[in-house]
Formats: structure tokens, sequence, C-alpha cells
């Protein structure tokens, strides 16, 4: 498996979770706010995570194209 696989199949799983994440904060939000933030919180982190996976993935299929 080369990097770029690696990569996207990171990113594919941090996508789940980040959408497991919301769906949890949204269903919280109701009965318990502060479960909800604290789930929020969480998927706010994974979608930075998420936004760095797919610079690092821009970047190594440009140096690859080149």
């Amino acid at each position: 498996m080369n990097r770029t696989d690696d990569i996207k199949t990171q990113e594919i799983k941090l996508n789940q979770r980040y959408k497991q994440l919301i769906e949890l904060a949204y269903n919280f939000r109701q009965t318990d706010s502060a479960l909800s933030d604290i789930s929020e919180f969480r998927a706010i982190k994974l979608l930075n995570k998420l936004n760095r996976l797919k610079y690092l993935s821009r970047e190594v299929k440009q140096h690859i194209t080149s």
C-alpha cells in the first residue's frame, strides 16, 4: 500500500467518526447540552485533522504528478 492509499483510508475512517460525533451532538442537544458540547468539540477536532489530511493528500498528489 502506498502513501496516498494510507492517507485516503485514514481520511475515510476519520470522516465516518466525524459524522457519528455530529449525529451524537445533534441527538444530545435537547436532552444533555454538556454531552452535546463535548461531542461537538471532538467532532471539530476531528474535522481539523481531516482538513490537514486533505491538504497532505493534495500535496502528495501534486508531488507525484510533477
